[in-house]
């Protein structure tokens, strides 16, 4: 299977918010941002892997900043690692100042996906390479967090996390 790149499963979307959106602070809803990065996160694992794809797990989520009603938001998503049947998706979150169009980034998380087959079977995904030193970096934490999952699930032994022990040890 040849190997893809970051760039070509990244997802920009780009939506105001509305009142029915936000809460009484008149700031974005968590779980509608939460919905919003899901999607454009969907997206990019299914342009990585070209099959089916579901939300395995949120695996961190930032809320940086509230986004005030009238507010463009900006959700950018990429692969940031593809494992057997599984990838990494990261997602930044862009705020448009409503007044002098500057940009902030206001929040981020990483998602995780799977790729299925028609049956909901997992399938194998390309595997990543990343170009960029943001990318690069992305890449190689996204095995650290992976391992410290495998750790906390009780799938993996403490010992057995490599790139995890490293961190500690040096």
């Amino acid at each position: 299977m040849q190997a893809k790149k970051p760039s070509e499963s990244r997802t920009i979307m780009t939506d105001m918010v509305l009142p029915s959106e936000t809460n009484p602070l008149n700031n974005l809803f968590g779980g509608e941002l939460l919905a919003r990065m899901d999607r454009a996160a969907s997206i990019a694992a299914r342009r990585h892997s070209r099959r089916i794809t579901v939300t395995a797990s949120v695996n961190h989520v930032a809320f940086n900043q509230s986004v005030p009603l009238g507010s463009v938001l900006t959700v950018e998503a990429a692969v940031s690692r593809a494992f057997t049947t599984s990838m990494e998706v990261y997602i930044d979150v862009w705020m448009e100042d409503r007044y002098n169009g500057k940009r902030s980034k206001a929040n981020e998380a990483i998602y995780t996906f799977v790729a299925v087959d028609e049956t909901g079977k997992p399938t194998e995904v390309p595997p990543l390479e990343p170009e960029t030193p943001l990318e690069k970096e992305r890449f190689d934490a996204a095995l650290r967090r992976k391992q410290l999952s495998l750790v906390l699930a009780g799938k993996m032994k403490p010992k057995e996390a490599t790139e995890l022990r490293a961190l500690f040890m040096e």
